[in-house]
């Protein structure tokens, strides 16, 4: 019943496309990869707030392919607050050389092709692209969507059923006995976000 409701959505979705030049997005994938992915942005509303770096790492055959990162940063048209400020460490000079949202989307699209997403609370971030990708090419990610808080939540909940799990992602990263990168950046969190993921599913 999933599976015909969630091709039905696809179809509908892919019926809005604008550009054809685009229909790989829904095309099956044969790499046999994932993108882990994660985005920075002026805040937590992606109504008002815009994204300031997408970043992105390939998954193969369980192993992170750090040869193949993907980052950008993009610019904005409102200026960062502070408070933002300390928490991705993006200042307005770091976007200097920035690429319009359109470029930015385009790249991150052409290296995500139709290969399964993961990400840790995904929904947000998605969204965030979303919100550019709609306007631009009439669409929605239709990618596969894995989010690794929901895996860790159902490997946990067998083990403490009565008590109240802990999804913060420091919190994941050391039950998981995964090192934290310490540099708060989209690409050092989608890369730590992989190890969270191949850690839970090994032997999968």
């Amino acid at each position: 019943m999933f599976d015909f409701f969630s091709k039905l959505k696809v179809n509908a979705n892919r019926k809005n496309l604008k550009n054809r030049n685009f229909e790989f997005l829904f095309e099956e994938d044969l790499s046999g990869e994932y993108v882990v992915f994660d985005t920075e942005t002026t805040g937590l509303n992606p109504k008002e707030d815009e994204i300031l770096s997408i970043g992105a790492v390939k998954i193969k055959d369980n192993k992170i392919l750090t040869s193949q990162t993907f980052e950008v940063f993009l610019k904005n048209s409102k200026e960062i607050n502070s408070k933002s400020i300390k928490i991705h460490g993006i200042r307005p000079f770091d976007l200097r050389d920035a690429k319009t949202t359109k470029e930015g989307i385009v790249e991150f699209l052409n290296f995500v092709g139709s290969r399964p997403l993961v990400g840790y609370y995904l929904e947000f971030d998605v969204s965030m692209i979303n919100k550019y990708m709609k306007p631009l090419l009439g669409i929605t990610l239709p990618n596969r969507m894995i989010e690794v808080s929901e895996i860790y939540f159902d490997k946990t909940i067998s083990l403490i059923p009565q008590g109240n799990i802990d999804l913060r992602f420091d919190t994941i990263l050391k039950n998981c006995s995964i090192p934290n990168m310490g540099v708060h950046n989209a690409v050092n969190d989608a890369i730590m976000t992989a190890m969270i993921y191949l850690k839970l599913t090994k032997g999968k």
